[in-house]
């Protein structure tokens, strides 16, 4: 017997495999066995209606199941996400089955309408809402329970019975973007609508925000080499470049507003009916009804919440900035250390070492910033939010308030209280030049090179097996399950946001910051467009109207400097 995909495929249907599921090795065979009965199972049954497959691997203890699904149940699974597409007379509706004909890229039966990324994201959307009806608990766990109305993925989740659930990259087109994007020496701009195609609307906003920023720190950057070169002690001039600067900071995002709406408008997503929000996989509580839904699903007191948030999350954020000031003072000791032993030396070490205690509170700074994210997720997570929005909204603030104090509080310091313009240039040309070169380095350069190397093990691992099925998709999901997964833009927003507050706020005292910021943006964008490529599994599109709370936030911080 033939081994490799077990499944046969149904008659007159190629199966296109789009997602891979990963089972714990000690899963149970009457768990699987209810698995992928449910996903199979008709819509009316409680199923998804979709087509799965083991990979059943010689010598190897492994549960990797391949998802994927006809032509007709994608569309119509198209139709029930409110997918919004194109139609012939050039308006954007959302997608109706009964009408497909009226859509522009409509081709005979529809097989190439929808991108694979659309297919990959309808598919995660039904694995999602596949819940259970009549089961207590997961079938070969007793202790696993279920109700009406629970996702049964999360629930596998929780319990460790699934270890991962990821999208498969497509080879060639991953190939062809890859060439577009950053392999090939280029002057034009990135190829968004690709990016977009391929990794979703999140991601394509994201790389186009990042495009319009540093094209919009060109100006600022021009104007500061000659106020840099010209008008160095002249501190008259550096209140028209402030005004300048003032004006820049709120044109740019008013203008961003627009491109981003025209872009969303034309990608589908601006006029999206958003869904009914369910509860995050993480939130828990007894077991209650919603009274919007009617449905069972576990119910968490509001006040038990606020209790956590104040009594516990304000002390914990107020503690961390009460840490990030001490450092900061620590600081600063060692700058009259470093600027008293110049002075008494007078030597070239002497004037190297000036520019030690600005490198190492530089690492510091993002040293804490990191461990503080961490503890800001599991406090965030320990208040038990029951929607993701709320979640993400207060894990932003506890980040935001603490990357703000620890990277401005001591540019601030010398600006106002210690009135030094020669050592703010220094702190702020040290901070960013460092920040830059340590974010570029952990966060792509350090990941790329062990992925690279753990990627060659997996390929010598696949070649020595004795498989009859076809080496290159065993090789293919072996690479990408072992590949970090990708957590969101969460810290690349992060990182624009902190160069948006080091340009608006401190670049008409050194205005070389708008050029240090367009270096680090275009290193940025080859950095994160091969991490996307070639370090990370490839993330489930999510449709997106606008870059959300972050243009809040720089709204926010905008107006926070007009009355400054």
């Amino acid at each position: 017997m033939k081994r490799g995909l077990s499944v046969p495929d149904p008659p007159d249907l190629e199966f296109r495999p789009l997602v891979v599921i990963e089972l714990a090795k000690d899963t149970k065979e009457e768990t699987k066995e209810w698995l992928v009965k449910k996903i199979m199972d008709k819509k009316k049954d409680g199923g998804c209606q979709l087509l799965i497959k083991p990979l059943a691997m010689p010598k190897e203890d492994e549960n990797i199941y391949l998802v994927g699904g006809s032509t007709k149940r994608l569309l119509l699974g198209a139709e029930a996400v409110g997918l919004v597409k194109e139609c012939i007379d050039g308006s954007m509706k959302p997608f109706l089955y009964s009408n497909h004909k009226e859509y522009k890229d409509w081709i005979e039966d529809g097989e190439t309408f929808l991108s694979m990324a659309e297919c990959q994201y309808i598919i995660k959307y039904e694995l999602d809402n596949l819940r259970s009806r009549e089961e207590k608990n997961i079938p070969g766990y007793s202790n696993s329970k279920l109700y009406p109305g629970k996702s049964i993925l999360r629930r596998l989740q929780t319990s460790r019975i699934m270890i991962q659930v990821f999208p498969l990259h497509d080879k060639e087109e991953l190939k062809r973007l890859r060439y577009q994007w950053y392999l090939k020496v280029r002057l034009d701009f990135q190829p968004i609508d690709q990016i977009r195609n391929y990794f979703g609307d999140t991601l394509g906003l994201y790389f186009g925000f990042l495009e319009y920023f540093t094209m919009a720190l060109m100006p600022m950057a021009f104007l500061g080499i000659p106020y840099y070169f010209f008008a160095w002690e002249d501190y008259d001039k550096y209140v028209i470049f402030a005004t300048f600067n003032l004006v820049w900071s709120t044109v740019i995002l008013e203008v961003w507003k627009r491109l981003s709406s025209t872009m969303t408008y034309r990608w589908g997503t601006l006029i999206t009916k958003r869904q009914f929000e369910e509860p995050r996989p993480g939130f828990h509580g007894v077991l209650g009804v919603n009274p919007v839904t009617g449905r069972k699903e576990p119910v968490y007191s509001s006040l038990k919440r606020q209790l956590r948030i104040y009594l516990v999350s304000v002390p914990f954020v107020c503690g961390s900035l009460y840490l990030a000031i001490y450092v900061m003072m620590i600081y600063f000791d060692l700058e009259n250390w470093a600027i008293a032993y110049n002075q008494e030396q007078q030597s070239t070490l002497s004037g190297l070492v000036l520019y030690v205690p600005s490198i190492l509170y530089a690492i510091v700074i993002e040293i804490m910033n990191r461990i503080y994210k961490f503890a800001a997720i599991v406090l965030t997570s320990w208040e038990n939010h029951r929607l993701e929005s709320s979640y993400q909204n207060h894990l932003v603030l506890k980040v935001l308030v603490f990357n703000i104090v620890n990277c401005f509080a001591s540019l601030f310091y010398i600006a106002f209280v210690m009135c030094d313009m020669k050592l703010l240039r220094q702190s702020l040309a040290t901070l960013l030049i460092t920040s830059q070169i340590l974010n570029q380095f952990v966060e792509s350069l350090l990941p790329y090179w062990l992925q690279k190397r753990s990627n060659q093990k997996i390929k010598k691992k696949v070649k020595a097996m004795n498989v009859d099925t076809d080496y290159t998709l065993v090789e293919q999901i072996h690479v990408e399950k072992d590949m970090d997964t990708y957590m969101g833009t969460f810290d690349d927003y992060l990182e624009l946001f902190l160069l948006f507050g080091y340009v608006s706020l401190f670049s008409c005292v050194y205005p070389l910051a708008a050029i240090f910021a367009v270096l680090n943006n275009i290193t940025e964008m080859y950095s994160d467009a091969l991490k996307m490529c070639r370090v990370f599994k490839r993330p489930f599109s999510q449709p997106s109207a606008s870059i959300g709370v972050w243009m809040n936030s720089m709204l926010h911080h905008k107006k926070n400097n007009e009355q400054f």
